[in-house]
């Protein structure tokens, strides 16, 4: 992993935007970033720290302080990280929460924490996760490092270096569990525990479950009388072993399985004498039966032969019905044709008597052959009716001669008018074309006239607009000065506070020292010169109150520099727009433009009226001239009507003359005619329907007198008497048919029932007897199948207890010895005994990681010692129940004994601790999926060391150079600043913020 570069604003001590170009310094790959204390050296680092994971070393507990102090309401806080990991580059933006003043109404509103992070590719930057939540899970999968991983092995950061030396066996552990990720060992040791338990719990289960099924077997024993009373006693006074209990609940089987034998038997010996029972019981059921339908037969035969002589009345009407049936049709047929010959004859006289009337004075009244006149009329009325249809033609044609008459007329007329009108229209168009001409020249001008009235409308807005202006410019420029010169005093004041406070700040610190104790910024724990205080300190609520009466004077400085600007800009940009001059001159000039535009409007209107006009009139002439070309065409097609009409009227006239005759039209003719040929054509039909139905009435009465003699009644009207509806007969023959049937069966059913009671007694038969014997054997027979169920059900039970009772004893001999192999294995992992090191799994795990990491520190402490220290991993047992396993002791090469790293000096310490970091940062990368660590900080610590030392150390830092990897070393020792030439300066201002320069001058 590489940075590349950091952009900080708003954040810790900046306020402004600051930025660290870190690939600045790979060619000399190692940088100092230095500053005086308080400057902001290591805010640089809690940057990165922030940007990466949206949290910082120093602030993991209390108020998190990121945004900076020096920030207005309304300035931004924001820090931008951009980093390489792999082959791919990777840009990560983060702000936290803070309060900002609000867009709408007053106050203030909290700016929520946000973050984006962003991929180079293919040259552009592509967004990749933009809420906080998903940017930390995208960067966790980048990174492959957690947050205090990455404080250990990129940032190891100020107060760290000798936490984890110094640090007990337990705050050690706790350090490597979130290091390596070893809490699964943790949860292996408690889940071995628990299947322990479980295990353990599953035997006693088992256990006391053949105790229930044992005790429940002997139970069942007793209830049903197993064990004799002797036996009971014996147990009662001396209790069986487990062996002798097992072999009891035998016993009471076999002797349940004879009982059950005993009760099965007396059961099919109750069987057999209720099924003798049974049998007595339904041979005297049935005797009784039987005799009572005898008397029910006997009772039913007797009704239906009192009903003999009534069927013999109903069987001779039936028999009578059915003869008569047979002359039914002819009967109804011949009085039909006498009613039909009765008709027709009436209907014959009536015609004969309209024919009659009809030719009452004619030569037709006195014709032999009625057929014969109807024919002739026929074919006179074919001739007249064609003539008919010419008389109806000849009124409309006379109708159309005269509306084509008409017709011609008026079309003349149209032409002669038409003509007039035309006449008129060259002059017209001439007088039309002279004003055209002059009214476009007048309208020409409307568009240039247009555009000098808007333009004018536009300068004087801006005129009026600029005079407004000037007294608001005047106002805030005024503004601008008072309060630069405030904001300027106020600055200064907060300059000359500092510089008081950074005089005394030697003597506020020779105050805290303490013999014996290093000092926070050299580190010696000797002070043979302490500076003294000043006589009028610079106290924190001074200073603060200075700096909040700055940041006041220089936001209302701002914010009058703004207004002034503002001011000036509209007043400038509204006198540029009224093009320089006044009001009044472009008012007038305003006026003469309006009344020029309105001419020209006016202009516009008259030349568009004469050009439609002018259309329109050419338009009216080419439509007179098509009007009158289709006028002379229609006169021509209405004169060669009229000659037609009149042919066709003469010739129809002289048809009509013809076939009239005497009437008074041929209409008049026809219809007097086909009244006549009615009338006759009636009286021939009539006639001949009258004779028809004579005829057939003389036959139908032959043919019903021939049949009635051939029958058995004496005259058609017996017959008629003797006719029934053909329900009745229906009916008839059902009740017939009814009684005969049953008469039979009842004859039978008697007679069968009078054998089957041979030799039988004749009084009733008792059945109580019998149907008591059988209730005693039922009862019997229930009362053995009972005992025999209940038996099978204790002989099944007493079965599947033994069953289970053997299956639990051996469930329990073979779980017993996987329950011990379990609790001995989970004793172990857990610490206890057999366990004599008292150490759990996790801190086994962890021991031989932590002699990975003494191993990769020693390569670095014993150069840096002169190899004089190496550090050393002990396994010794810790007292009091603390973690045993994590162990660290240094082994002096000038004894040759080992000592606690606590006994080291401050500068012996640094080393130790340095060494120990860069082997932990090692071994946490091996660990992360061999993550390449190309830039590395080290935050502070040097003061503590003499000269040769930090020589050592130097050289151990400028070897992490190798394979082009940076390191970023903190320090505001002089000779860090003397030996590193590429630097970093963080420098606070006279106002208060702090600033980081890296150029030229940054270099010394």
């Amino acid at each position: 992993m590489r940075l590349h570069r950091l952009e900080l604003t708003g954040f810790g001590p900046f306020r402004e935007k600051q930025s660290v170009d870190f690939e600045s310094f790979e060619h000399d790959g190692i940088f100092l970033i230095a500053g005086r204390t308080g400057a902001g050296k290591s805010s640089i680092l809690d940057g990165v720290c922030f940007a990466l994971y949206g949290s910082v070393p120093r602030y993991e507990t209390g108020d998190k302080r990121l945004r900076s102090d020096h920030c207005a309401p309304e300035d931004p806080t924001e820090v931008r990280l951009e980093f390489t990991v792999g082959d791919r580059r990777w840009r990560v933006t983060r702000a936290p929460e803070y309060q900002r003043p609000a867009r709408r109404g007053g106050g203030l509103t909290t700016e929520p924490t946000r973050a984006e992070l962003e991929e180079l590719v293919d040259g552009a930057w592509t967004g990749r996760a933009a809420k906080p939540r998903d940017v930390g899970l995208f960067l966790d999968e980048v990174l492959g490092l957690n947050a205090q991983q990455f404080q250990q092995v990129i940032l190891l950061a100020q107060n760290r270096f000798s936490r984890f030396l110094l640090a007990s066996g337990t705050e050690r552990q706790s350090l490597l569990r979130a290091l390596f990720g070893t809490r699964r060992y943790e949860e292996y040791a408690r889940e071995l525990g628990e299947r322990s338990k479980a295990a353990q719990h599953e035997l006693d289960a088992l256990g006391e479950r053949a105790r229930t099924l044992l005790d429940q077997a002997e139970r069942l024993i007793a209830a049903h009388e197993l064990v004799a009373a002797e036996e009971a006693e014996a147990e009662a006074e001396a209790p069986l072993d487990l062996a002798a209990r097992r072999a009891a609940v035998d016993l009471g089987q076999q002797r349940a399985s004879y009982r059950l034998d005993t009760l099965t038997r007396e059961r099919v010996t109750a069987d057999d004498a209720r099924t003798v029972a049974e049998a007595a019981h339904a041979e005297r059921v049935a005797l009784v039966k039987a005799q009572a339908e005898l008397g029910r037969a006997r009772e039913r035969l007797a009704m239906l032969e009192e009903a003999g002589p009534q069927i013999a009345d109903d069987r001779r009407r039936l028999t009578r019905a059915h003869s008569a049936e047979a002359l039914r049709v002819p009967l109804e047929t011949a009085r039909r044709a006498e009613r039909s010959a009765a008709t027709a004859a009436e209907l014959a006289a009536s015609a004969d008597a309209a024919w009659g009337r009809a030719v009452a004075g004619t030569d037709d009244a006195r014709a032999p052959d009625l057929s014969a006149v109807v024919e002739r009329l026929t074919g006179e009325l074919a001739v007249w009716t064609a003539a008919l249809a010419q008389e109806a033609a000849l009124a409309d044609g006379e109708s159309r001669k005269t509306a084509a008459a008409a017709e011609v007329a008026r079309l003349e007329a149209d032409v002669v008018a038409l003509d007039a009108q035309r006449a008129q229209v060259p002059a017209e168009l001439e007088r039309i074309d002279t004003e055209l001409e002059a009214e476009r020249a007048a309208a020409s001008r409307r568009d240039p006239a247009r555009e000098r009235h808007e333009e004018l409308t536009g300068r004087l807005a801006a005129a009026v607009e600029a005079e407004g202006l000037a007294a608001t410019q005047r106002a805030a420029e005024i503004d601008h000065r008072d309060a630069a010169a405030a904001a300027a005093a106020a600055a200064a004041r907060v300059a000359t506070l500092l510089q008081l406070r950074l005089d005394g700040y030697a003597g506020e610190l020779a105050t805290t020292l303490v013999e014996g104790e290093p000092c926070a910024v050299c580190g010696a724990t000797a002070h043979p010169s302490p500076a003294a205080p000043a006589d009028e300190p610079v106290t924190d609520e001074l200073l603060a109150a200075a700096e909040s009466e700055r940041d006041a004077a220089a936001a209302h400085e701002r914010t009058a520099a703004d207004a002034a600007k503002t001011a000036r800009e509209r007043q400038g940009a509204a006198a540029a727009r009224a093009g320089g001059e006044g009001v009044e001159a472009l008012r007038a000039q305003l006026a003469a433009a309006t009344a020029d535009l309105a001419a020209a409007e006016r202009a516009v209107e008259r030349r568009d009226a004469l050009a439609a006009r002018r259309t329109e009139l050419a338009a009216l002439d080419h439509e007179a001239e098509a009007s009158r070309a289709s006028l002379t065409e229609r006169l021509a097609e209405a004169r060669t009507r009229i000659a037609a009409l009149e042919e066709r009227v003469a010739a129809a006239r002289e048809a009509v003359d013809a076939a009239r005759g005497g009437h008074v039209s041929v209409a008049d003719r026809v219809a007097h005619a086909t009244s006549i040929r009615d009338a006759g054509r009636a009286a021939v039909d009539a006639r001949a329907e009258a004779h028809r139905a004579a005829t057939l009435a003389a036959q139908a009465r032959t043919d019903v007198e021939e049949r009635v003699a051939a029958s058995v009644f004496a005259d058609a009207a017996e017959a008629n008497a003797a006719l029934a509806a053909p329900r009745d007969v229906e009916a008839l023959a059902e009740r017939i048919s009814a009684h005969d049937t049953q008469l039979g069966a009842a004859r039978a059913r008697m007679l069968e029932l009078e054998l089957e009671l041979a030799g039988a007694p004749t009084e009733p038969v008792d059945t109580e007897a019998s149907q008591a014997a059988l209730a005693a054997a039922d009862a019997a027979r229930t009362a053995a199948l009972r005992a025999e169920s209940d038996a099978r059900t204790l002989v099944a039970g007493l079965r599947d207890l033994a069953m289970q009772i053997d299956q639990a004893y051996a469930g329990v001999a073979a779980r017993a010895a996987d329950a011990a192999a379990i609790a001995r294995l989970a004793d172990t992992v857990a610490g206890r005994a057999p366990n004599t090191m008292k150490m759990d799994l996790e801190t086994f795990v962890l021991a031989a990681e932590l002699e990975e990491i003494v191993a990769a520190a020693n390569l670095r402490l014993s150069d840096m010692s002169s190899g004089r220290y190496r550090l050393q991993h002990t396994d010794a047992r810790a007292a009091r129940g603390a973690a045993s396993g994590l162990g660290l002791e240094i082994m002096d090469a000038f004894t040759g004994q080992s000592r606690p790293a606590q006994s080291l000096s401050g500068g012996e310490t640094f080393l130790a601790s340095l060494a120990l970091a860069l082997g932990l940062a090692e071994v946490v990368t091996a660990r992360a999926g061999g993550v390449r660590l190309d830039t590395l900080f080290v935050d502070e610590g040097f003061g503590s060391l003499d000269e040769e030392t930090l020589d050592l150390a130097m050289r151990t830092l400028d070897e992490l150079r190798q394979g082009g990897r940076t390191v970023g070393v903190i320090s505001h020792v002089a000779a860090m600043k003397e030996q590193l030439p590429a630097q970093l300066a963080v420098e606070a201002t006279p106002a208060g913020p702090s600033v980081i320069r890296q150029d030229a001058a940054a270099r010394v």
